[in-house]
């Protein structure tokens, strides 16, 4: 595990490796693991060697405007890019932390050049396929351009989605809140109880323990 940078170089950790050898290196954020309701995403994105885009940045410092922006800029620079999801069943099956990875797996599976080296936010390391290596980066998402690019892929493409189930199940506002525990949530999930993308596991605290 390596502790995050303080210094603004985008790409101190992606010329680390690329001096030790690595040629293929991603970067992989996850967003979601907090919500009552909807997957777990996760991205995993290959940059050009020496590429920084301008603006990219740790998902939450930006505006869903500014995110949208970049999603498509990161389409076309990207060598690589996939998304990959655990659904509400499988966190309520194997837990939030197993189905993050899980999520993790499937999108370096979809990308089209398997990499040598995965930068992945967080302190805790994923098995992402034989011959992969994995370091983990505290503070990625704020410190390594290649994860800050898997943030906004995952991120966009989470809240999507969240817009679209909030045209089947209205009455929680899932465009709002994407899933998230907000007041609004919480009141539609007293009044009305939980739908079927609600995930169970997490709901018993606010439904009691009976519930799932």
């Amino acid at each position: 595990m390596r502790e995050s940078k303080d210094s603004k170089d985008w790409l101190f950790y992606e010329k680390e490796a690329s001096n030790e050898g690595f040629q293929q290196i991603c970067g992989i954020d996850e967003v979601g693991r907090g919500p009552l309701a909807g997957p777990v995403f996760a991205s995993a994105v290959i940059l050009p060697v020496g590429c920084v885009i301008p603006g990219v940045n740790d998902s939450k410092k930006l505006s869903p405007k500014k995110r949208e922006e970049l999603f498509a800029v990161i389409k076309t620079k990207a060598v690589g890019w996939a998304v990959g999801f655990a659904t509400e069943q499988e966190i309520d099956e194997i837990n939030i932390l197993q189905a993050t990875f899980l999520a993790m797996r499937r999108a370096v599976e979809a990308l089209p050049t398997k990499p040598d080296l995965a930068l992945v936010d967080g302190n805790r390391t994923p098995f992402l396929g034989d011959g992969i290596e994995v370091r983990t980066i505290i503070k990625g998402d704020g410190s390594s351009e290649n994860i800050a690019a898997a943030s906004i892929m995952a991120k966009v493409s989470r809240d999507r989605l969240m817009i679209k189930l909030d045209e089947l199940y209205p009455e929680y506002g899932f465009a709002r809140n994407k899933g998230y525990g907000t007041a609004e949530h919480v009141k539609a999930l007293l009044q009305y109880g939980p739908c079927p993308i609600h995930r169970t596991s997490f709901l018993k605290k606010i439904l009691g323990e009976s519930n799932g």
